[in-house]
């Protein structure tokens, strides 16, 4: 092989080199980028630890990388956890509508409600599951009273009572006693949106967050339909 010599070559293999110095400067500074972002994320994984709060790391679909989850409240599982038994009761009273009411009104309205919450109450489920929470309150043992008699009832649920006089209602009066009833219901669930977001430090997840703030307005723009079906003024 023959080697080829010009003038200027030293020059060239100047600028050669130091272009290469430059381009392994500029890896070397983006790796140590990398290393900083991995350690301060380390780092405040580790806080949360520290501080007793467990970080939940959710896996991505194909294709898409897994992300941490925001720490939740105590007050955040215990909303969700009261609100499934609360939507629950709420698809257990529009199921008695098929053989108690011939209003087709009534009935949309009904088909409406219990679509929605069944689809909520799935929503509510994954959330807990995904940070690894039971999807049902636990209620502490009482000495001496019968939970069967006195069941656990969230803001504005109906009374067994209250519930009995419903499943033995036909046509006018159950109409009539399901929407007050469901009114009261809807203003029951307003009442746990708000005492979550008075509750310090909760709410902060942003599913939550959106979740809560669908239910507010759903459940005000209901509760008008319910009172215009009555003929009350909203």
């Amino acid at each position: 092989m023959k080697t080829f010599y010009f003038k200027g070559q030293r020059k060239l293999q100047s600028v050669m080199g130091g272009g290469a110095w430059r381009s392994g400067l500029v890896a070397a500074s983006t790796l140590a980028g990398l290393f900083s972002l991995t350690v301060c994320a380390q780092q405040a994984e580790q806080q949360q630890t520290d501080r007793g709060t467990p970080v939940v790391v959710q896996p991505g679909a194909p294709g898409q990388p897994t992300r941490t989850l925001p720490p939740r409240s105590s007050a955040d599982v215990q909303f969700m956890q009261g609100m499934i038994m609360h939507h629950a009761q709420a698809v257990e009273m529009t199921a008695l509508m098929e053989s108690h009411t011939q209003n087709k009104e009534l009935r949309l309205l009904g088909a409406r409600i219990s679509r929605s919450q069944s689809d909520e109450i799935e929503f509510m489920k994954r959330w807990l599951e995904t940070r690894g929470e039971p999807t049902s309150l636990t209620m502490p043992e009482m000495p001496g009273m019968d939970m069967s008699k006195q069941p656990m009832l969230m803001p504005g649920m109906l009374t067994p009572k209250q519930m009995d006089a419903l499943s033995k209602a036909k046509g006018v009066e159950f109409d009539q006693l399901f929407l007050t009833g469901m009114i009261q219901h809807h203003n029951g669930a307003l009442i746990m949106v708000k005492d979550l977001f008075d509750s310090a430090g909760s709410g902060q997840d942003a599913e939550l967050f959106n979740f809560t703030t669908d239910v507010d307005s759903g459940q005000r723009a209901e509760i008008r339909i319910m009172q215009t079906m009555l003929g009350e003024t909203p």
